[in-house]
């Protein structure tokens, strides 16, 4: 079998569709193995397409029933049709009917994209292609049609029938035990927002009464027997539609919003026009089986896939090299909900965390990508934390640029002169340009240019005139296809403080000069500010709140470091400063050498002034930078090993100075109330699991007590769980007991064993081969269900650096050997666990060549999918 190389799609072919396709009228008549998909388009030549260009449809693995134009059957000579397209030959008229019958085995579609069962109901999932696996299509997001579909099944079978917009009609067919639904959509969307879901399900519901007075009724579907576990969803759904009103001025359009969840997903969850799919882990919680970082999980979801009701749908995007449009933006507006509804430092550490985790090992190996790609041969592999996360900041970015209000007149100004069309980036940049009176080409390079920027900072003061100049300095490294790189629009939010922690004034004498807020904008290779008027040396706080996504690199000494780590008024650089402390003891461990106790003095200090007042951002500041920070850092010649057991040290060191204090925090953070999923009580139980291995680190027996007694008395899943994480690492027979518990406690709840299972994939040890084996033939584990899979092997993968990167292969070969066994089943999941060797080419000699090794055996393999063999040739060039 050959393998599937996908031909390249670039931006600048793009060229207007020939036709147009007014409304679709379907008629789904559900079967479990031959469901009967009636479509009846109407079309139109596009003014601004090709006059003589024939009708072309994609399909994917369709069966042909039927086809007739404006009502008559097309002759056999008159169109050419396959599995994978339908081409109506001789001339067409201006407009007209075409009515396609088409066969899908919704039972059969292993790669849940299409129509697909899952937990015996029906359900789609249409992005980024999907709705050609339904009917022949023109399936390309700058298609907008309007929707009405008719629903058919056996009762018994799918009690609920559920599509796109409104309902218009229901009822029973005479005769049988058959019913029927018909939903009506009136805004025009691509085919990718199309759903349906027909099945068995429990539903919790409200009215949601809109600012405008209009009343709406809400809805979360879940699988039978799980209704208990909705109901924080509907309550993130409320508070997000009431938000959205107050902070872009978007009200909901329709008379019903449904969300239904389901247990076999691709994704996240699925912004389809009035009925969102979701993914049933960002729906289901309860105090016994929900982490509070479930709970915050859900309420960013939830709200994300809503927000995307104007930002997505009512406005999509032209192309999918636009995705970032309505990605990146609807993830910044998903930051700024959790930022209002919790703490917004607290927010923004995690989500910058996330950031340099994901995307900043994105940018720095062989998959980098511009956050708007200029080609791709598989656009399922482009949901990126790139287009995602950094498409995000760059939002973030020009909202800081322009000022809050000319960004709010901007959007709204986007709102209303690109609803319902499929725009671009300049048609989005337009709008802030002209609402701000700013010249945003430059800033646009964002969008274009591959790669995380590095910033240099260098300081020189002069005691005798009090004069600071500070220098800063930008390059981007080289990545795939752009070796030369271009000066970007940078803005440095900055301070300057003294080293008793006083704001010092920032005067400065020179044309680079810092606006009222501290903001100076670095868009050359290189600028000098000079600030005059300073009593004392200043310390340089650079890049407040992380107002921009580069690699920040500034010559401050640990003295210089602890002033900002005990007197920024910046959080977010009160923070940095004490993860770039730890990382410095970290390298020092590393390379041999003595680390001091100034760290652990000073972290003693934070807990003292912040554990009471902010547990939140106490456990942000408390946790050690991770493996992948400092694999970050050193940037070459990675021994993934030696990260670990230099980190372990520090832990160490740390865990056993600040034993008493973290044993009282410990103790004191333990609450008698009601579990609440709310902000506050979520800071005290993150503070208390993160003491809690932070002195299991130091103390191991000491930690393995408490950790075991927080296991059998917790009364929610966040400290039961953060016990048993703890317990995980120390090997023994309480870590065996407590594991054999939780899975007895849980064994019929496969969310909660997903967090078993990847749990036990992220010991590092060297027997853990053994262990994922044995996982594997765990009744509950299935490779059909993309949760198990991600919650085993892509945990293993992406989190258990000393496994999978072990030095004799082994972990890369089983992840390599996974995907070549998952690809023919669900290729959009086997490719995104390929994605695991993104950062290869940093590693060692050794484990470098084991992985290159793993890689060209999968590349090598006949009948791979576009997908897998797409991300394995992109990470081999």
């Amino acid at each position: 079998m050959r393998t599937e190389t996908a031909p390249i799609v670039r931006l600048e072919d793009y060229r207007p569709t020939d036709f147009l396709i007014d409304t679709v009228a379907l008629d789904v008549i559900l079967d479990p193995t031959a469901t009967m998909v009636r479509a009846e388009l109407s079309l139109r030549r596009n003014p601004d397409g090709r006059a003589d260009a024939p009708l072309v449809l994609q399909g994917d693995e369709l069966t042909l029933h039927s086809i007739a134009l404006d009502g008559t059957p097309l002759a056999t000579e008159l169109y050419l049709a396959d599995p994978q397209g339908l081409t109506i030959r001789g001339p067409l008229p201006a407009s007209f009917n075409l009515t396609v019958e088409t066969v899908v085995n919704p039972s059969a579609n292993t790669k849940l994209m299409g129509l697909y069962r899952s937990g015996g109901n029906y359900c789609t999932q249409c992005e980024a292609d999907g709705f050609r696996r339904i009917t022949y299509f023109l399936d390309r997001p700058d298609v907008l049609s309007v929707y009405t579909t008719r629903l058919e099944a056996e009762r018994d079978d799918a009690p609920l029938l559920l599509a796109n917009g409104n309902l218009v009609e229901s009822g029973d067919i005479p005769g049988g035990s058959r019913h029927y639904a018909v939903w009506h959509d009136p805004h025009p969307k691509p085919a990718y927002l199309f759903a349906l879901v027909g099945g068995t399900l429990d539903t919790v519901a409200e009215d949601f009464v809109t600012a405008s007075g209009r009343k709406v009724e809400i809805a979360i579907h879940v699988e039978a027997g799980k209704r208990d576990r909705a109901a924080y969803a509907l309550d993130a759904l409320k508070r997000s539609m009431r938000w959205d009103e107050t902070a872009f001025g978007r009200e909901y359009d329709l008379d019903v919003f449904n969300v239904v969840a389901v247990s076999d997903f691709n994704m996240g969850a699925m912004e389809n026009k009035g009925l969102n799919i979701f993914n049933d882990k960002y729906v289901l919680a309860s105090s016994d089986t929900a982490t509070d970082a479930d709970y915050a999980g859900i309420e960013t979801v939830i709200a994300h896939e809503y927000f995307h009701n104007w930002t997505g749908n009512r406005i999509t995007c032209r192309d999918w090299f636009q995705l970032c449009l309505k990605e990146g933006l609807t993830v910044f507006r998903d930051q700024e909900f959790s930022s209002d509804e919790r703490s917004r430092p607290v927010k923004r550490i995690a989500d910058v965390r996330t950031l340099r985790t994901q995307q900043f090992a994105e940018d720095s190996g062989p998959l980098s990508h511009p956050v708007r790609p200029r080609t791709y041969r598989e656009i399922n592999n482009f949901y990126t934390a790139t287009v995602y996360e950094k498409g995000a900041e760059i939002v973030r970015m020009l909202r800081g640029l322009i000022g809050a209000p000319a960004f709010r007149r901007g959007m709204d100004l986007y709102f209303e002169r690109f609803d319902g069309t499929a725009a671009t980036i300049e048609d989005f940049l337009s709008c802030f340009a002209e609402a701000s009176g700013q010249d945003l080409a430059h800033f646009a390079q964002w969008y274009e240019q591959a790669g995380t920027p590095v910033v240099t900072a260098s300081g020189e003061y002069e005691a005798a005139s009090g004069t600071y100049r500070l220098t800063l300095r930008q390059s981007t490294p080289p990545t795939p296809g752009q070796p030369i790189k271009k000066p970007m629009v940078i803005p440095i939010a900055l301070g300057l403080v003294g080293v008793s922690g006083e704001a010092l004034p920032m005067v400065t004498t020179n044309e680079a000069s810092v606006d009222e807020d501290g903001l100076f904008v670095l868009d050359t290779d290189a600028a000098t500010i000079t600030f005059t008027g300073l009593p004392e040396q200043p310390v340089p706080s650079l890049l407040r709140g992380f107002s921009a996504p580069v690699r920040l690199e500034a010559t401050l000494s640990d003295d210089e470091l602890l002033v900002l780590f005990r007197h920024d008024s910046d959080p977010f650089n009160q923070w940095q400063a004490g993860q770039t402390l730890a990382t410095r003891h970290i390298r020092a461990m590393m390379r041999g050498e003595r680390v001091g106790a100034t760290f652990g003095e000073g972290l003693g200090h934070f807990l003292d002034r912040y554990a009471t007042n902010d547990p939140a951002f106490a456990a942000q500041v408390l946790a050690l930078p991770s493996e992948a920070d400092i694999a970050r850092e050193i940037g070459r010649d990675i021994n993934p090993t030696a990260i670990h057991e230099a980190r372990l040290a520090v832990k160490r060191a740390l865990g056993a100075e600040l034993a008493p204090r973290l044993k009282a925090l410990h103790a004191a953070l333990r609450s008698a109330d009601a579990y609440s999923p709310d902000a506050a009580s979520a800071g005290r139980r993150s503070l208390r699991n993160t003491a809690l291995d932070l002195l299991a680190g130091g103390a191991p027996a000491e930690g393995e007590t408490l950790a075991a007694a927080q296991f059998d008395q917790a009364d929610n899943m966040t400290e039961r769980f953060g016990a048993l994480a703890v317990l995980a690492l120390i090997p023994g027979q309480a870590r065996e007991e407590a594991l054999a518990a939780f899975a007895s406690r849980y064994r019929d709840n496969p969310l909660v064993l997903d967090k078993w299972f990847a749990l036990q994939a992220g010991i590092p040890e060297e027997a853990i081969l053994d262990r994922i084996a044995e996982l594997a033939r765990h009744p509950a584990f299935s490779m059909g269900n993309p949760n198990r899979v991600r919650s085993l092997y892509g945990s293993f993968a992406m989190t258990n650096a000393t496994q999978f990167n072990r030095d004799d292969g082994r972990g890369y070969d089983l992840i390599a050997d996974t995907v070549l066994a998952l690809d023919p089943r669900n290729p959009q999941i086997a490719a995104r666990l390929l994605t695991a060797f993104r950062t290869w080419r940093i590693l060692e000699p050794v484990r470098r060549g084991k992985a290159e090794a793993a890689l060209r055996r999968v590349a090598a393999t006949q009948g791979l999918s576009p997908d897998v063999s797409d991300i394995a040739g992109r990470s081999l060039d």
